[in-house]
Formats: C-alpha cells, sequence, structure tokens
C-alpha cells in the first residue's frame, strides 16, 4: 500500500502533462466547397465526379450568376455532374458543374 500513493501521483501528473502537450485544434474557417469568388475550376480535374448536392435550379443559377444565359437541357450524367448548354458572350457552350462548383465550359 506503501507504493501505491507515489506510483499514483506519477500516474497523475503524466496524465496531465500530455494533456497540455496535445497539439491545438486548427479553428481557422473552413473554406466553402462551392467557390463564391468565380466561375474557374479549382482543380486541373474539374469537373469532378461525387455526390452532387445540388438540385437542377441550384445547378441553373450558379451558371446564371457567372454570366451564362439560355441555360438548357440540365442532365445529371452517372458521375452525378450537372451536364447542359449555355450562351455566354454571345456563344453557344456545352457546361458543366460538379458537386464542387467548379463550371467548366466545353
Amino acid at each position: 500500500m506503501s507504493h501505491f500513493f507515489p506510483v499514483a501521483l506519477v500516474l497523475i501528473v503524466v496524465g496531465a502533462g500530455t494533456a497540455f502537450a496535445q497539439t491545438p485544434v486548427n479553428t481557422s474557417p473552413i473554406p466553402p466547397a462551392v467557390s463564391t469568388t468565380n466561375a474557374d475550376s479549382q482543380t486541373t480535374a474539374a469537373p469532378v465526379a461525387g455526390a452532387n448536392s445540388f438540385t437542377e435550379s441550384e445547378a441553373k443559377a450558379r451558371l446564371q450568376s457567372h454570366g451564362y444565359t439560355n441555360v438548357s437541357a440540365l442532365r445529371k450524367d452517372s458521375q452525378s455532374i450537372w451536364r447542359g448548354k449555355a450562351m455566354k458572350d454571345g456563344k453557344s457552350v456545352d457546361v458543366s458543374v460538379d458537386y464542387q462548383g467548379n463550371i467548366v465550359p466545353q
């Protein structure tokens, strides 16, 4: 029993020391999954396949907010990428919107 208290004290001190030595949590804000500043792709791999949470009207609104007009024929493909047709700068273009919000004219 006389060895119990010194051992317990060592365990408490070591345990408290490791609690203070933990790596701090990153509190910086997480950037949005969708670019709110421009329509340029954020990755060279765009459009990126993935579960798309955009509805058709949200994908259309995103295209329109970046200067595309006459957005039509939007369909979600097998990779969950919205693909359709639109006008930009007086030209007809095929466009896609991925789950990250990347807009890719083709």
